[in-house]
């Protein structure tokens, strides 16, 4: 399983000089998990810079892998994390999607900062 982060998101949809690092996992989408986060982000920016059409293109672009939505536990571990590692929010809520998912298979994310690698904390 495969979660990219919404930086990941921008930089394919953009069709940016790195979106081929993301492009298998986005792909992939009977193995990709999107966090409802992602969405957020995603979908403010492109609004801001392309406009609502085609943030609702992208959205629905999104919506091919399968959404995890923000509970309390995932919620509560994100704020751990965003202790431990100094994180803003996002990123932290991002990671403990990835690591909520994690004890059911084994998942990659992809992102643009290299300290998301470790998901086994």
């Amino acid at each position: 399983m495969n979660v990219v982060d919404s930086s990941g998101w921008l930089e394919y949809f953009a069709e940016g000089e790195n979106a081929g690092f993301f492009a298998a996992a986005i792909e992939d989408t009977e193995n990709l998990l999107v966090p409802v986060i992602c969405l957020y982000e995603v979908f403010k920016r492109v609004t801001q810079q392309r406009g609502l059409s085609a943030a609702q293109t992208n959205i629905g672009d999104m919506y091919a892998g399968r959404v995890i939505d923000l509970d309390a536990s995932i919620a509560l571990n994100a704020a751990q994390i965003s202790i431990e590692l100094q994180l803003p929010m996002a990123d932290s809520l991002i990671l403990a999607t990835a690591r909520a998912r994690l004890e059911r298979c084994q998942h990659r994310l992809r992102c643009r900062r290299a300290f998301f690698g470790i998901l086994s904390h």
